[in-house]
């Protein structure tokens, strides 16, 4: 007979305690009784189906102060959709809160009945939040991304989210075959006349639904620490006015796309149109506070999910 390791037995035994405690509603020393366990044992068991991810907890209870600020943000920025969710000081996590809210958004418009086309761009919140998605079938909507999913050193791109999408999400995904910055101008309109690019384009500019992240600019920024720009391409960005970029298409302080030679190398999509497309742009944190502003003020999006500390900094005068 063959034993089950000692660790999957404990992860077996946090998944039960974590279930009891998340779903079932039972107390810490009901779980150690019924489990023949210690009080403290319970503890350390539900904390660690919380670490390992075996319990996903989302917050459906709608807290007054995040309404009235996300109310606020959108009439003040004309948008379609907001959601402010609670700030955390203790935390310096950019992804925390955000995506477990940007994961039930995106399986909202999954369940939807009727098929529709969802964008996905890139980047770590986006990432957290693919993670947070339960297993869906929805064989009749199609999933597009906007970026490319090809490092500058030709690996897979770490932080492009359609394969992972594509581990819980049953549909027909559409990844976007191409780095997510190319050589020049030229080399752009050679790869996206290519049939393949062609058609997966198109499909991206008929999304019903858009999911990007929002990216701060600077040497400790993600284009920048996942290679796509070097150190010296960033400082002259920022010196032009640049403060924020969507799937590599670096904008300025009112939201405008820069013309410059880095905006003519991006290979991703063209950001859905406003006018056909909820574009739900995804951010928080200081070092995104002028990003994210921007973002809003020039409509590169027009819905947001972000937290409280930013909705206030994007309310100020």
């Amino acid at each position: 007979m063959v034993r089950k390791s000692e660790t999957s037995g404990r992860l077996d035994d946090a998944a039960r305690a974590g279930w009891l405690y998340y779903v079932a509603g039972r107390t810490q020393d009901e779980i150690a009784s019924s489990m023949g366990i210690s009080r403290q044992s319970a503890q350390r068991l539900v904390s660690l189906a919380v670490a390992e991810r075996l319990i996903k907890v989302r917050l459906d209870h709608p807290i007054a102060a995040c309404l009235e600020l996300a109310n606020a943000v959108r009439k003040k920025f004309n948008l379609k959709h907001v959601e402010v969710v609670p700030s955390d000081p203790g935390s310096s996590s950019t992804t925390v809160g955000i995506a477990e809210a940007t994961a039930a958004e995106i399986e909202r418009w999954l369940k939807r009945a009727d098929p529709i086309v969802l964008a996905v761009g890139t980047g770590r919140t986006l990432k957290a939040a693919v993670d947070q998605l339960p297993a869906i079938e929805c064989p009749n909507h199609r999933i597009v991304s906007l970026t490319g999913n090809i490092a500058p050193d030709g690996s897979a791109a770490y932080y492009n989210v359609i394969f992972s999408m594509a581990d819980a999400v049953k549909a027909r995904h559409f990844p976007m075959p191409l780095p997510v910055l190319v050589t020049s101008a030229e080399e752009r309109e050679t790869l996206h006349g290519q049939q393949l690019v062609r058609s997966t384009l198109e499909i991206s500019a008929q999304a019903d639904v858009t999911f990007v992240g929002i990216g701060e600019l600077g040497i400790d920024g993600p284009l920048c620490v996942d290679g796509f720009l070097e150190k010296d391409e960033m400082m002259e960005l920022m010196r032009n006015g640049a403060v924020g970029e969507i799937c590599g298409w670096v904008f300025d302080g009112e939201g405008k796309l820069l013309d410059n030679p880095i905006n003519e190398r991006v290979a991703s999509a063209s950001i859905p149109s406003r006018e056909s497309s909820t574009v739900i742009g995804i951010g928080k944190g200081k070092r995104k506070f002028k990003a994210i502003k921007a973002a809003v003020t020039g409509h590169q999006i027009n819905a947001l999910i972000t937290d409280e500390d930013t909705a206030e900094y994007l309310l100020r005068p």
